[in-house]
């Protein structure tokens, strides 16, 4: 043991002194943003340079333009989705499917409908589902229709798409029938040891107030940041990258479509906030705009995360990428026939 010089012979530097040191250490928040202010500061005029320029008041202006039209979408859709998971018993859900698995399966799907919030509330809900004895393939149609054909989603599409009513329609049709057709497959393939029953919920044995608050903020924490992340994406493709490499890459159709595919999964955005970052992407196809819009709200990164921590691993690494080229190939085919 080591001796501190000041401490009395015999003492010992016990673990709260140690503690008290690596604290002494330690950045606080205070501290780092006092260090940040201060370095905002000192760099006001290269700021301020920066941010006159035109690539910079470009980026400024789309930036911005997708987040005041996605918020009042984010925010309700929130306060709704949380709404209906306080009051709406997961038990009314069970009680309303059939029980015939596959006539369970594109009920689950049109219930999404009555959900209103982002794909990060469809998750903890499924595996309620789960819990309660649903059988399975209803409970991922549910989970894979719900972020994407619920009314919210559904009209922030028709207000992001004002011109095009044809990709509201199209968005409807191509998400319920890939939540169907993957809920089907389940059914049909998948096997029990695959997925892991669901643990306990986390909001569970909480009052209603706190399970309504701690939703909120969980959600809102969550959506808004990936909308931001979303609009930083949308504000750099439309300013920083040349127009000649988003025309070329525009320009392919195939290419095109796996882009977007790719790009949705990357992003994570909110689906009550993906249709205005769609949108914004001029270049491309409408085909490949309704692939963005039907990949993401069914597998991008968190959903992952969420899926593999709710159902296992094993199951993720198998739903996931089912899910993307269903999602993908249906887009597609409905895109062919409507768009």
């Amino acid at each position: 043991m080591a001796i501190t010089e000041d401490a009395p012979p015999g003492a010992e530097a016990g673990p709260a002194d140690a503690a008290a040191g690596q604290d002494g250490r330690r950045l606080s928040s205070p501290l780092v943003l006092t260090l940040t202010l201060l370095l905002a500061v000192l760099a006001q005029s290269p700021i301020r340079g920066l941010l006159g320029t035109p690539p910079m008041q470009s980026w400024m202006t789309v930036f911005v333009a997708v987040t005041v039209q996605a918020l009042p979408f984010l925010v309700f859709g929130v306060l709704l989705s949380a709404a209906i998971a306080v009051f709406v018993p997961p038990s009314f859900f069970a009680r309303a499917l059939p029980s015939r698995p596959a006539l369970a399966v594109p009920v689950a799907g049109v219930a999404g409908a009555i959900l209103p919030g982002c794909e990060c509330a469809s998750v903890p809900v499924a595996g309620a589902l789960v819990r309660r004895g649903v059988t399975p393939a209803a409970a991922l149609a549910f989970l894979l229709s719900a972020p994407a054909i619920n009314p919210i989603v559904l009209t922030a599409t028709a207000v992001a798409f004002p011109r095009d009513p044809a990709m509201v329609l199209a968005r409807f049709l191509a998400s319920l029938l890939v939540a169907c057709v993957m809920g089907w497959l389940w059914q049909r393939l998948g096997r029990t040891d695959w997925l892991r029953p669901p643990a306990h919920g986390a909001h569970e044995g909480a009052t209603r107030g706190e399970t309504f608050w701690n939703s909120v903020r969980h959600d809102t924490m969550h959506a808004g940041g990936f909308l931001v992340l979303g609009a930083m994406a949308a504000a750099t493709l439309k300013a920083a990258v040349p127009a000649d490499w988003l025309r070329t890459a525009a320009g392919n159709p195939a290419f095109s479509v796996l882009a977007l595919a790719v790009l949705a999964v990357l992003l994570s955005i909110c689906s009550e906030a993906d249709a205005f970052v769609a949108a914004s992407l001029t270049q491309f196809s409408p085909t490949a705009k309704l692939v963005f819009l039907v990949v993401g709200p069914m597998i991008d990164l968190k959903l992952f995360a969420m899926q593999a921590g709710t159902f296992g691993r094993g199951f993720a690494l198998r739903f996931a990428p089912a899910t993307f080229a269903l999602a993908v190939t249906g887009a597609v085919l409905t895109s062919a026939v409507l768009l």
